[in-house]
């Protein structure tokens, strides 16, 4: 009986199997652009086919001695970021970094080296996570959205080392020196461009460096754009029979050893105690992998099947009938069995199904990062393990709710004193539904995330779920709508009583939740909202939740100031940190935040600072606020005079034109509390050498500052008319014809 049960369970498995095989057949397809697409035929190249004729080296280019220089840095160095504000700071520290990286997983893979340099285990795995942890800061650059989220990482890893043998390809066998922009050069770049955008492609190829990042908009850092990251296979693919270039910074094994052995970036000890003729008998290609992953990957599969098969059979068997024997009754779900103990039943379910989870995840590291499958087959076995894994947790969310409803309605039961089996009854008949509706709603959900980590669109998953949405809405009246909006905001509780909170249009504290509508008190009345209107509007909740069950919420306070007139770089600057530290100083004010932003409808600059305070009640909000306004506004003020203009007339000789920094800076500094910045001459006027006068100072009230600039202007004067220095009146020339003279 058992051998029949077995034949069985393999004929289903491998039904399952090509069920899935035939599902994930349409995803490979339709992810396939999205990994690895074409690259554009409208481009000339793709990447320069300079090999057939001369290049420069790359110890010629222009970039190289600051590559030199970032790649001493990131050798004794690992806490730091990769990405920049320029395509400069992103490529050279991305190619500096995989090129350390790279060198480092070398040294580290070969045995003799090792012995060598007669590393500890303790150090070599030092080593190891020094190495790790420079290449996941590496793979940060690579903004690697076109991939599915369940292969995400997966797939920027391999991408980052792929591009690294791109560069060194592109970076050998350029024949025009590269020029790598920086901040100033990309804002150059825009003034001429037609169509300004903050993307710089490599030249020649379609490798581009970008700021603009889907789902951050706030994003400053330049990173690898994700139609770069999603086309690097292909590249890869057409630059990989090369012979590469010898040069510091090249790297030619890279990817063969990340990808022909086990373990992460470097193999595991074990592995390296195999001899070479072994090694090189294991590690013979096969589909893209070698010979031993795809030993290793098939045992972990089929040990993983087992196990699942085995934790299948149990959980079907809890829902037949045994035909005799002792335990038939508790192994039975059905109707026939004793009521008061369904709970044991369903509790079983549950734990049979717990065990898959983590099995699965297991089975996944041990092929992922263990094994160390890459490409399409990695992608096959993660899109199984996931299936696996979100259908198990469907099943195990639904067999949790009913498990709990179960033991709920026993523990009702019991605290009213009732035994029989009508009551228990009763009771599971109004537990139950619910239970079993949120363990499918759970489901569902699972579901719905399932759908979008294998790579479906967001709008389709929409889609699947406006079909129950519609049945419900046309369904319910609005009372239940109320109802049920109720206890969607007490379960979700996006918002609580006491907290600061703006439901719609309404700005306000709330003071009470209802199972049919909340009250909001506003600065002028106390307004009632149905709990559907409040769920259907946008709550902005700006209070702050303390985990450990603090009475005292706190709330969001935020300020926005517009400035007028023009603002340099030098004062915008003097503005954020001046106002960085007033709003440290503040105590009322916790976690400040400060930040510029230009308007898109005149282009005007505001000031935005945010913060947590734990005021509660409009006047003390509104006092706080009317404070923090006046303050804000007195550090744009000084930073509107931390510029001082300074015009010389033209009988000034070039001696004292070469004199006035140090003397601008002496004058300065006579003043403690002031620090001097630069004065430079920033342009030959009509009738004068105009200079600029930058400062800073650290006074803490505005008062002071007021009277520390007016000594300061005092004691310019007085420098410049010491050594015979002169500030030009104001002059206009007023031509006066013969016929205006005649006239008058």
């Amino acid at each position: 009986m058992r051998r029949w049960l077995m034949r069985r369970w393999l004929l289903v498995s491998l039904g399952v199997a090509l069920l899935v095989v035939q599902l994930l057949a349409p995803l490979r397809i339709s992810a396939t652009p999205a990994l690895a697409p074409a690259l554009d035929p409208a481009r000339a190249q793709a990447l320069p086919h300079s090999h057939l004729s001369a290049s420069i080296p790359i110890e010629q280019q222009p970039f190289y001695g600051q590559l030199e220089e970032v790649s001493r840095k990131w050798s004794d160095v690992v806490l730091d970021q990769v990405v920049g504000d320029s395509p400069r700071a992103t490529l050279i520290n991305f190619y500096a970094v995989m090129a350390e990286v790279g060198h480092r997983s070398q040294r580290l893979s070969q045995p003799a080296t090792l012995r060598r340099e007669q590393l500890s285990d303790a150090e070599r795995r030092e080593q190891i996570d020094d190495t790790d942890l420079l290449f996941h800061l590496a793979v940060k650059a690579l903004d690697a959205s076109s991939f599915p989220e369940s292969v995400r990482t997966d797939m920027a890893e391999e991408a980052a080392i792929q591009l690294k043998h791109v560069l060194d390809y592109v970076f050998t066998h350029s024949r025009t020196p590269l020029a790598i922009p920086d901040a100033l050069e990309m804002r150059q770049i825009n003034d001429r461009r037609a169509s300004p955008a903050d993307l710089w492609r490599i030249p020649g190829t379609a490798i581009a460096l970008t700021s603009v990042q889907e789902g951050d908009p706030e994003n400053k850092d330049y990173l690898f754009s994700a139609e770069t990251v999603a086309s690097i296979g292909e590249m890869y693919r057409e630059i990989r029979d090369y012979p590469v270039i010898a040069q510091p910074f090249a790297t030619p094994n890279f990817y063969k050893n990340f990808v022909y052995t086990p373990g992460y970036l470097v193999p595991p000890g074990w592995y390296l105690a195999f001899s070479p003729s072994l090694r090189r008998m294991i590690e013979l290609p096969i589909w893209g992998q070698t010979v031993f992953q795809i030993a290793c990957a098939f045992l972990a599969l089929v040990i993983f099947l087992i196990l699942f098969g085995w934790l299948s059979l149990q959980l079907l068997n809890t829902y037949r009938r045994p035909a005799s024997g002792a335990g038939a009754e508790l192994a039975s779900g059905s109707e026939e069995s004793g009521p008061w103990k369904r709970d044991a039943i369903a509790w079983r379910r549950f734990l049979l199904a717990l065990p898959i989870l983590p099995l699965t995840r297991f089975a996944k590291y041990l092929i992922d990062d263990v094994v160390n499958f890459t490409g399409m087959p990695l992608v096959v076995f993660t899109y199984l393990f996931f299936v696996i894994w979100y259908l198990a947790a469907g099943f195990l969310a639904f067999y949790f709710f009913e498990a709990v409803g179960r033991s709920s309605s026993e523990v009702l039961a019991r605290m009213r004193g009732g035994s029989s089996n009508l009551q228990l009854q009763r009771i599971t008949n109004f537990v139950m539904p619910l239970c079993r509706a949120i363990g499918a709603l759970a489901s569902v959900a699972l579901g719905y995330r399932l759908l979008i980590v294998l790579g479906l669109p967001a709008s389709t998953v929409l889609a699947f779920s406006a079909v129950p949405g519609l049945a419900i809405g046309l369904g319910a009246s609005k009372l239940l709508g109320n109802l049920f909006a109720g206890l969607s905001i007490q379960t979700d509780r996006p918002l609580r009583v006491g907290e600061f909170c703006r439901v719609g249009d309404n700005l306000g504290y709330i003071t009470k939740i209802g199972l049919r509508s909340l009250e909001l008190q506003t600065l002028e009345s106390r307004v009632t909202i149905p709990n559907a209107v409040a769920e259907d509007a946008t709550i902005v909740n700006y209070s702050l939740r303390d985990r450990r069950g603090q009475l005292r919420p706190m709330q969001g306070l935020e300020l926005r100031l517009q400035l007028e007139g023009q603002f340099s770089p030098f004062q915008l600057e003097q503005l954020l940190t001046q106002t960085r530290r007033f709003l440290a100083t503040v105590p009322e004010l916790q976690h400040p935040l400060v930040t510029l932003e230009r308007r898109a409808e005149d282009g005007s600059l505001g000031l935005i600072a945010y913060a947590t305070v734990a005021l509660h009640g409009w006047e003390p909000y509104l006092t706080l606020r009317e404070q923090l306004l006046v303050r804000l506004e007195e550090l744009v003020e000084r930073a509107q005079l931390s510029e001082i203009p300074l015009g010389l007339s033209y009988s000034t000789t070039p001696e004292q034109l070469q004199a006035i920094p140090a003397l601008m800076r002496e004058v300065v500094e006579h003043d403690p509390a002031l620090t001097f910045h630069s004065c430079r001459m920033e342009r030959i006027a009509a009738f004068s050498y105009d200079h600029v006068l930058e400062f800073s100072a650290s006074h803490l009230e505005h008062d002071d500052f007021e009277e520390s600039l007016h000594d300061l202007n005092r004691r310019i004067i007085e420098a410049l008319a010491l050594r015979g220095i002169e500030i030009p009146f104001p002059t206009q020339t007023l031509m006066v014809s013969s016929s205006d003279a005649a006239d008058a």
